[in-house]
């Protein structure tokens, strides 16, 4: 798990830093190409490495004040130079054209980030320069002999180091733009679940609003055979008064206390906030009876459980319709609207009371 997790952090630094870690790549391999060179002698390619260190030492800086563009037009100019030069020096079998290569995958990796639209067609232009480039320096330099003859062991090891970097550019970039498309699905497919939950959920309270409600009270009427189920229509009692003597902060939190206790009490029941004030509970396979002592002790629990709100004690209470479900409630909002009613009903005949026919 701890490997697991360790390689994903690295993916992670590689994919948000690809351009730092493109460069400080790029530096390491004019490093080594310097002390090959050196190690031989070869006073130009020597010159050049170190200018091209110094070229991605500019880089760094650039990247920093965040200059992009100019980094990836760089890295395009000083590696179709570098192989250029290099490969009139010491010859096309030293296989530095493979450098020419081993940037394909950064122009399209980084050129997808940079250009838009039909911008994008000039990355088809500069890998067609990138080409053109390679097919110049086989027809000029297939049979031209080198400026300077190396040793074959040094032909042999710029031949294996190139192609090398040819190769493990091909593996990362598309390592990494693999990885970054799989975090873009993952963040997606998070993004659409939380769009769900937004949609289905009451941001306040975290109880279903009516969209997340109405389809689960639907399905247990939609059968032939009548589920066995109550529906309870709870409103709390005077709570404009509350908002405006206490603030709406004060109502929230009101709001908030109470659920809290229905949502302890009513383990397993789907809870709605219906609109406001007003909550709406769907208890499965429940009778009339249980239900009635269930909303009962409810009721009473909030009455004698006011909220704490900055050191005031808020009391609340709340008045009930319960309706069981029958043959005659043919829809979910045929059965609320009784539970609604009788809840009504109650609030026309003195408030925090339970009604339930």
């Amino acid at each position: 798990m701890k490997t697991k997790t360790y390689i994903k952090d690295i993916m992670h630094f590689l994919v948000h830093n690809g351009f730092l870690v493109t460069v400080a790549v790029m530096c390491m391999v004019h490093a080594t190409l310097l002390f090959i060179f050196w190690m031989n002698g070869v006073i130009p390619l020597i010159q050049l490495n170190t200018l091209s260190v110094i070229v991605y030492a500019f880089c760094f800086l650039l990247i920093k004040y965040g200059h992009v563009m100019p980094v990836y037009i760089s890295i395009i100019i000083e590696v179709t130079a570098y192989t250029i030069i290099s490969t009139y020096y010491v010859g096309l079998r030293c296989g530095t054209y493979c450098f020419l290569f081993s940037i394909v995958t950064i122009i399209i990796y980084f050129g997808c980030f940079l250009f838009k639209g039909n911008e994008r067609w000039l990355i088809v232009l500069l890998l067609a320069f990138n080409f053109g480039s390679y097919i110049w320096l086989y027809l000029n330099f297939s049979d031209k002999p080198p400026v300077i003859d190396v040793s074959p062991a040094t032909r042999t090891t710029l031949v294996i180091f190139s192609s090398f970097v040819m190769v493990f550019a091909t593996i990362f970039y598309c390592a990494i733009y693999i990885y970054a498309s799989e975090m873009e699905v993952v963040s997606l497919e998070e993004r659409n679940k939380q769009l769900s939950v937004d949609a289905s959920e009451d941001a306040l309270t975290s109880l279903f609003n009516r969209r997340g409600f109405l389809p689960i009270v639907a399905s247990l009427m939609g059968t032939e055979q009548i589920n066995h189920f109550c529906i309870a229509f709870l409103d709390i009692d005077n709570f404009k008064r509350i908002n405006d003597s206490y603030g709406h902060d004060c109502g929230d939190e009101v709001l908030r206390h109470i659920t809290g206790i229905i949502k302890k009490e009513m383990t397993g029941c789907e809870i709605c906030r219906w609109g406001g004030e007003e909550i709406v509970i769907l208890m499965r396979d429940y009778d009339k009876e249980v239900a009635k002592t269930k909303m009962e002790y409810i009721r009473k629990n909030i009455e004698s459980s006011p909220t704490i709100f900055f050191n005031q004690r808020i009391p609340a209470t709340v008045t009930i319709g319960l309706a069981e479900n029958n043959e005659k409630y043919k829809l979910p909002d045929d059965i609320i609207k009784a539970a609604d009613d009788r809840m009504y009903y109650g609030k026309q005949h003195g408030k925090n009371i339970l009604i339930f026919q």
